[in-house]
């Protein structure tokens, strides 16, 4: 009976169950030394946790694949007025947690990262801008001006605390406008000024008292060690690396990781490289493929995509999620330098997962209207036949 109530891509229901699978295992796994250090040892405490938030994650993910797409359209406009003023209380009250306010308190304990929101509400926001603006697109004033003004506001405000999150999110508005078909030129003015105020940003930080600096010494920290390793601390970077290296072809098996003990943060920043140690690198290749396949099935409903906003919404969410994905593996094979992005529905999480839940479920949703269109049609033609 649920199966049947399940609408939208199958496909896409397949790569999240897979990788939730994975989300379980891998972080049940990661977490034992974090459970011997705050739950006395209960390794089963994050177990169930993580398990709670991704049966919610799965439960927004339904709820949201239900709602027809085009109502996002109209909720997330006034979700942007929302998401502005929590990420300026979050810049200034928000809880200091490694140098960064990036998460404001809830009650039982609980926190929210108000960037997750602003990140999906910017592209649902830019999705309907572009699809309202498709006849002045060209024009700067009227189209241009509308969607540069959030970008930079909203990135401007997430930078300060969570840097790789604001790049991440103005590449993503770059390539989602880019194929709104503004002007070159203005994406290029865009970038011209996002890379000055960046710029201007680092330096007003560093010119502050040293404790005052907030992140700009864990950016130059980064930097340094993946510039040369000899310079600075590597120790994240070779963990990881032996966790890798000791996976091999197959790995050695579920619950089997001795890295995990020793590399910061595995159930997060750094939860590829656990996956490849316990599951080789048949599993890393695996999840690679998933994200792969979750980009392609996105394309292929934008060339279906019924209106130009659900297009625009279904690009824009998928790359953002896949770009992201590609960046956490980066950084676990030290092909990036470190940036603390999760893992898209696998590494452990509560906002982040259940946002990401929530993306895909509008992705699913504009796919549900194509399958309805195309049911609509069938019928219609079988019953011309029969007359």
């Amino acid at each position: 009976m649920f199966l049947r109530n399940i609408k939208g891509d199958k496909v896409i229901w397949a790569v999240v169950f897979l990788l939730s699978i994975m989300s379980f295992l891998a972080v049940y796994s990661s977490t034992g030394t974090l459970a011997y250090k705050y739950q006395g040892g209960n390794t089963e405490y994050y177990m169930f946790k993580h398990g709670l938030i991704l049966f919610l994650g799965l439960v927004f993910m339904y709820l949201a694949h239900i709602v027809k797409y085009t109502y996002y359209s109209r909720i997330f406009q006034i979700a942007l007025y929302i998401a502005i003023p929590l990420l300026f209380i979050t810049l200034f009250f928000g809880l200091n947690l490694n140098e960064a306010k990036r998460v404001l308190p809830l009650p039982f304990g609980l926190t929210f990262q108000t960037s997750d929101l602003a990140k999906i509400t910017l592209i649902i926001y830019l999705a309907r801008m572009l699809t309202k603006k498709q006849d002045d697109i060209q024009d700067f004033k009227t189209a241009f001006l509308p969607i540069i003004i959030p970008v930079l506001l909203v990135t401007g405000l997430i930078f300060w605390d969570n840097f790789s999150t604001a790049v991440l999110l103005f590449i993503t508005s770059l390539v989602l406008i880019f194929i709104g078909r503004i002007k070159f030129t203005y994406i290029a003015s865009m970038l011209g000024i996002g890379i000055v105020a960046a710029s201007i940003a680092v330096v007003i930080l560093f010119s502050l008292p040293q404790g005052q600096q907030g992140r700009v010494g864990t950016w130059k920290t980064r930097i340094t060690n993946y510039v040369d390793v000899s310079k600075g601390d590597s120790y994240q970077v070779e963990q990881a690396k032996i966790a890798i290296a000791t996976g091999g072809i197959v790995g050695k098996m579920p619950g089997n990781s001795t890295q995990r003990n020793f590399l910061p943060h595995p159930y997060s920043d750094f939860i590829f490289a656990i996956i490849i140690e316990e599951y080789g690198l048949i599993g890393g290749v695996i999840i690679v493929l998933l994200y792969l396949i979750l980009l392609f099935r996105a394309v292929k409903i934008v060339t279906k995509a019924p209106g130009t906003f659900g297009s625009f919404l279904v690009i824009g969410v998928a790359f953002s999620l896949v770009f992201q994905a590609m960046i956490n593996m980066g950084v676990a094979v030290d092909l990036l330098p470190t940036t603390g992005q999760p893992l898209p529905l696998v590494s452990m999480g509560g906002t982040s997962i259940w946002f990401t839940s929530l993306a895909i479920g509008i992705i699913l949703s504009v796919s549900k209207e194509i399958d309805k269109k195309e049911t609509d049609v069938l019928n219609l033609n079988i019953a011309n036949v029969n007359e």
